[in-house]
């Protein structure tokens, strides 16, 4: 289960951190963000949620190892520790579907974020 919370802290904070980042860059993106993760199949955690920074286009998350982006269309590609999400922004909110592994076990799912 630690392990799960680990990838779902990690893929939250690439979402956030794509979002701030496209936001500095001259696009509508950049700020704090809320990301729900859904787990649809797999061990990983049901649901998790996690404030995210985008600044200048680049999706980052304090202490993760996190990298990825928002581009200035809104579309969102992240990834950390092998799981991996992209996604569409519009506006203020956002979704797409993710996957990684918990204990060597796959698992997929959703996640939405909305700004703060």
């Amino acid at each position: 289960m630690h392990r799960a919370n680990t990838y779902a802290l990690l893929f939250s904070g690439v979402l956030i951190a794509g979002l701030a980042s496209a936001a500095l860059a001259g696009n509508t993106y950049d700020g704090l963000w809320h990301v729900k993760i859904v787990t649809k199949t797999g061990s990983c955690d049901p649901v998790a949620q996690y404030p995210l920074m985008v600044t200048n286009g680049k999706v980052s998350a304090g202490n993760a190892d996190v990298t990825g982006s928002v581009g200035s269309q809104g579309y969102v590609k992240v990834s950390i520790r092998g799981a991996h999400a992209n996604g569409q922004l519009n506006g203020n909110v956002g979704s797409g579907k993710w996957n990684g592994a918990s204990g060597g076990i796959p698992c997929s799912g959703r996640w939405e974020a909305s700004r703060q």
